[in-house]
């Protein structure tokens, strides 16, 4: 089989808990949940006002914990050493570089003021790194969960996720939207999550057609958002609407972006149509999910890719690659749409397809991508997940 299989959380918390057993000598207490997320469009304008439509995805990340008397937060990971965090004082950056996400998150809730308890903790995964597919706002989401049980309290679901968002900029020094943190909290089941990024609401969208599903398809290639390429896209978005001189992109439209274009210069102006462009896209599809009418999906899919790749200059010959796969195979094999996902620079792609072509389809994009590059891709299927909770 291509398809690769999803790890059920039960199995993950059963590994979590072995773990924590093997590292640190106790048995667990809580067991905290977080999914990772796929975006299906509305790439890159979660930071610009717009609106995204990601779902949670069935990869989890796992936390097993137990309290253990003691200001000191010992942490174990899979292929990682264990660290040890002091609860006492102020969290400041530091390394390893994976643990500023976690120093990030207990900082939020010193800052609530919450005193937290000592404990140990084994985090599990089955959420590919460096795919795009949030692995970082899961185990943002994940440890904010299990500290909230560990000062028995639940914050409300906006509050835990923009909680986690700060962590992201202030420790890990990545300015993301709210897109990966609200899809790991508010995740449901047969749900999409409309999110309007300037409101900072989001709206259930149905995705409970049982013959849909969604491939994602990693192509092996790591990007590492902390290397500036996306500090810099977002950069060239806050200029291109200073250039236009309007308070939001929301309010923005392509004549605008066509009369200051001389101002912008062509990479500034590229950057801007991206946006207006893929705001729009976003619209339109979830029209076509609420109404059941998939005719134009893969159109509005497929100007979303091209957009990404051309004009916000985010994707990679194997993300153009996996997405051409796809899209060959088109609608009579199943195919209904397909675009890189996530940051970019390396990752995963999305397709929407018929849930009974679905082992065809991942077949022969596994064959294919293997054959032209000799990368050993990772492909799963997936529906709407739940979001963040404890087990």
């Amino acid at each position: 089989m291509s398809l690769s299989q999803n790890s059920t959380i039960d199995s993950l918390a059963d590994e979590a808990r072995a773990q924590l057993k093997a590292t640190f000598d106790v048995e667990s207490s809580l067991v905290a949940v977080a999914p990772g997320r796929v975006n299906l469009i509305g790439e890159h304008i979660d930071y610009c006002d717009g609106f995204v439509l990601p779902l949670a995805i069935e990869r989890y990340l796992v936390i097993a914990a137990r309290p253990n008397d003691s200001t000191t937060a010992r942490i174990g990971a899979s292929n990682l050493d264990p660290i040890e965090l002091d609860l006492s004082s102020r969290q400041e950056v530091g390394s390893p570089k994976w643990t500023n996400y976690l120093r990030g998150v207990i900082q939020g809730f010193m800052d609530l003021n919450y005193t937290l308890p000592g404990f140990d903790a084994y985090i599990s995964s089955s959420i590919p790194l460096g795919a795009g597919l949030s692995s970082s706002a899961a185990l943002e989401c994940g440890f904010a969960t299990l500290l909230e049980a560990l000062v028995d309290t639940v914050l409300d679901t906006k509050d835990k996720a923009l909680l986690a968002q700060k962590a992201e900029h202030d420790y890990a020094d990545v300015p993301c939207g709210i897109m990966d943190q609200f899809a790991s909290t508010f995740g449901a089941s047969d749900q999409l999550i409309l999110i309007d990024c300037r409101s900072g609401e989001p709206e259930m969208v149905p995705f409970s057609d049982p013959s849909l599903s969604i491939i994602v398809a990693n192509t092996n290639i790591s990007h590492d958002l902390t290397d500036g390429g996306y500090a810099a896209r977002r950069k060239d978005t806050e200029d291109g609407l200073a250039l236009i001189g309007k308070p939001s992109w929301r309010d923005a439209t392509m004549e605008d972006v066509y009369a200051a274009q001389e101002k912008m210069g062509d990479r500034i102006f590229r950057r801007s149509r991206h946006v207006v462009t893929e705001i729009g896209r976003t619209i339109e599809a979830v029209e076509a999910f609420k109404s059941g009418d998939f005719s134009n999906i893969g159109k509005l899919m497929e100007g979303s890719h091209r957009s990404l790749r051309d004009d916000f200059e985010v994707s990679c010959d194997e993300l153009d690659l996996m997405v051409a796969l796809a899209q060959e195979i088109g609608f009579e094999g199943g195919v209904l749409g397909a675009r890189m996902t996530g940051g970019g620079f390396g990752g995963s792609t999305v397709t929407l397809c018929r849930s009974s072509d679905a082992e065809a389809i991942a077949q022969q994009m596994h064959t294919r991508y293997q054959a032209q590059t000799g990368i050993t891709p990772l492909l799963f299927a997936t529906r709407p997940a739940p979001g963040a909770h404890l087990l």
